[in-house]
């Protein structure tokens, strides 16, 4: 057991509920204060992503990163969560299951949360990582820090570049307060004097379009080319008296407003693309739900903004840098400053020779007949998955392909292979979930593509978001069907598969062949639930076989037999599962949790979860694997999936779970992939009963282990880093 770290490397939940006073009651549920509340759970990850940004062990650009993380997911918690919550109260201000709590407590919980959150942030920003760059003579200058020369090329580029393309609104009676997009960058400037009509303007809004880049590099000429940048807000500071010629500027004062963002779409719609275009656009202009300013606007301009967007104080966000760090990206790459590119490996099986009956070029179908081939990504590459895809589509054995995707875009090869597929005469066809939240307009577009290359799209179920990653090709081989199927824990996004952990199984097991047939049957057509012979599948028979699975435990544990459950997942919210682990931690089975990011479970619970602990680990890569163990009295269990343990995968999505038969690969799983975590003593975060998340540290004489660190070193011949801070 690593230890933890007490003097304030730690995520606060509530430090003050020092005893849990849970009850189990007679129908089997447990009281509410048994359970962490999701959102406040969620916001507790997104504090573990900001702890990265003050990690010595990540290289100075890499922090700056985790930073620009931390916005974009602060971000979406506003869009989704915060907005969630205040329209639950304005409906009404009471309290739900399992938690407990009404929707103002936790809004309030939330707010002193995120305002100290994000000034940590800022902090971090303007005192660590700034000041290092700068060391190394990476600067975002600001304007009392050009010289006359690039003070003179700032002028110009803002004349030449910004100001043709910005539209300065008065605010009078005849021009009302604008419209203004989610996240868009906005200037309230105060004026004196009249304008050409002779009329007395006091206040204009300047949006900032969204084709500007945020941070601009001064020309090499101006810097002798080092890596100096101004942000686009100080060339519109600087010159805004330009666009109100005649008058004098007062003040020039940055603002960001973030809206709902949230898609509300019926389950009765008749065309769900026709819908979701129409959603779109309404998402950017939502409900008001935070408001970013400088920490030098004046109070005159708060009020005047927080009245006109109707908030509260509590939703407004006073900020000691750029408004929306999300746009603070870099395209640089100097040494020592971002991670060691590493080569992401071809699994074994498929780099050996293997080659069709009569034909020379290497055929992975034949490497999937000879057994199953496991890939762990991003250490193993994602090229096995396009090459599969690219021989299927120009393989005249091949007679159709069936694929799912959940986040894409044209551009993507396996869009590509799909469509010269269908042009080569296979059937093919693409289930494209529309809904994956903010990649719905990008769906859209690969839809269109791919429809117009002759595949049959289909948008899933209504009500039903099909987040299953499967892949199923058809073949003719003498005279007989064959069916070869790749099954994922992730996307089939070639982007993600560099940055997520995620499992991927190739296979021509003819049960599993035939359990993706049957699913893809009701994806596409209609009838009743699959009765499939290998696969667990939502929303059908998932959730009821892991409570069986769990009740199995319970009874080997009371007959005194070993017991032993680990779920990695990225969130673990679904209320029954909950107490199904409660009820098992009582009964005396040994349950280690690896969750990415929500636990509403309280572990460590004197009579409640004595036998259950929960741990984190973030780290380089986005841990995105989902892994269910279960030990089963020595004839083991174990599955990889798409599923998180929540309601929403659980109940209201097409998810699959398939199981690791192979032994060879089932060692590979439990070792690399559960026990491997498990050990982890530096990016680890342990949870408690009360909330808190401690970062662990190595004990006295205790080796440091890094999981993502091990695997890279396991999987792809690396050396390890230096791991001492």
């Amino acid at each position: 057991m690593a230890a933890q770290d007490n003097s304030g490397d730690n995520v606060n939940g509530d430090a003050a509920l020092t005893q849990i006073d849970w009850q189990r009651f007679d129908d089997g549920t447990y009281s509410a204060n048994s359970y962490i509340h999701r959102d406040i759970s969620l916001l507790h990850f997104h504090l573990r992503v900001l702890a990265q940004a003050k990690d010595p062990r990540h290289p100075l650009l890499e922090r700056l990163f985790f930073l620009i993380i931390f916005s974009s997911n602060m971000d979406e918690f506003f869009e989704i969560r915060v907005a969630g919550l205040m329209q639950k109260l304005n409906h009404a201000d009471v309290a739900s299951t399992p938690h407990g709590m009404r929707p103002s407590e936790v809004l309030r919980l939330i707010a002193g949360i995120t305002h100290e959150a994000i000034a940590e942030q800022y902090r971090i920003l303007n005192e660590d990582v700034l000041p290092e760059l700068a060391k190394r003579d990476i600067r975002y200058l600001k304007r009392d820090e050009l010289d006359a020369a690039q003070s003179a090329w700032m002028k110009r580029y803002f004349i030449e570049q910004v100001m043709p393309v910005l539209t300065p609104i008065s605010i009078d009676p005849a021009h009302p307060f604008p419209r203004l997009v989610n996240k868009s960058l906005n200037f309230m400037v105060s004026l004196e004097g009249k304008d050409a009509f002779g009329r007395d303007i006091n206040l204009a809004v300047v949006p900032a379009p969204r084709s500007l880049p945020r941070v601009i590099r001064l020309p090499d000429e101006l810097t002798g080319g080092k890596e100096h940048h101004v942000m686009l807000s100080a060339v519109i500071h600087e010159h805004v008296n330009e666009l109100f010629p005649g008058m004098t500027v007062k003040g020039c004062h940055q603002f960001r407003l973030t809206r709902n963002a949230d898609l509300n779409l019926a389950d009765d719609v008749e065309d769900i693309a026709k819908a979701l275009e129409g959603e779109l656009e309404n998402r950017r202009f939502g409900d008001k739900v935070r408001l970013e300013v400088t920490t030098n606007c004046p109070q005159s301009i708060i009020d005047f903004l927080l009245e006109e967007f109707e908030l509260h104080a509590n939703q407004l966000y006073r900020v000691n840098g750029p408004v929306n760090l999300t746009r603070l990206l870099f395209d640089f790459n100097l040494p020592g400053l971002r991670y060691e590119p590493f080569t992401h490996m071809v699994p074994k099986a498929f780099r050996r020779e293997s080659f069709e009956k009569g034909e020379k070029s290497r055929s992975m179908f034949t490497a999937m007949r000879r057994g199953d081939v496991l890939v762990h990504h991003p250490f193993h590459a994602f090229s096995p998955i396009v090459n599969l895809l690219w021989q299927a589509a120009n393989d005249p054995k091949v007679l159709a392909i069936k694929q799912t995707l959940y986040r894409s875009g044209t551009n993507s090869e396996i869009v590509q292979a799909l469509a010269a597929a269908a042009r080569n005469g296979k059937e093919v066809t693409a289930v494209i979930e529309l809904r994956a939240r903010f990649d719905e307009a990008s769906n859209i577009a690969v839809a269109n593509f791919l429809q117009e290359a002759g595949v049959v799209v289909v948008y899933g179920i209504v009500g039903y978001k099909t987040h299953a990653k499967l892949m199923l090709i058809v073949r003719r081989e003498d005279e007989h069907i064959r069916r070869y199927v790749h099954l994922g824990t992730g996307n089939y996004h070639a982007g993600n598969a560099k940055a997520y952990t995620d499992y991927g199984l190739f296979t021509a097991d003819p049960d599993i062949s035939e359990d993706v047939h049957k699913i893809f049957q009701e994806l596409t057509g209609m009838g009743k639930p699959a009765n499939l012979k290998k696969l667990l599948h939502a929303p059908f028979t998932l959730h009821d076989q892991l409570m069986a699975f769990i009740d199995d435990e319970m009874t080997n544990a009371q007959a005194g037999k070993k017991a032993h459950i680990i779920i990695k997942v990225n969130a673990l919210t679904e209320r029954k599962l909950i107490d199904k682990l409660y009820d098992a931690s009582q009964a005396g089975v040994k349950i280690e949790l690896i969750l990415r990011s929500m636990c509403c479970l309280r572990p460590q619970v004197p009579g409640l979860s004595d036998n259950i602990t929960v741990r984190s680990v973030i780290g380089r890569f986005l841990e995105h694997t989902r892994v269910y163990y279960f030990y089963n009295g020595g004839d083991e269990r174990l599955y990889c999936g798409s599923a998180d343990w929540m309601d929403r995968n659980l109940f209201h999505r097409v998810e699959v779970a398939f199981p690791i038969e192979d032994k060879k690969l089932f060692k590979k799983v439990y070792e690399q992939g559960l026990i491997n975590y498990l050990q982890d003593n530096v990016q680890a975060w342990e949870l408690e009963g009360n909330g808190q998340w401690y970062r662990c540290h190595p004990q006295a004489g205790e080796t440091p282990h890094i999981a993502q660190d091990y695997l890279m070193a396991t999987i792809n011949e690396v050396s390890l880093p230096d791991t001492e801070s």
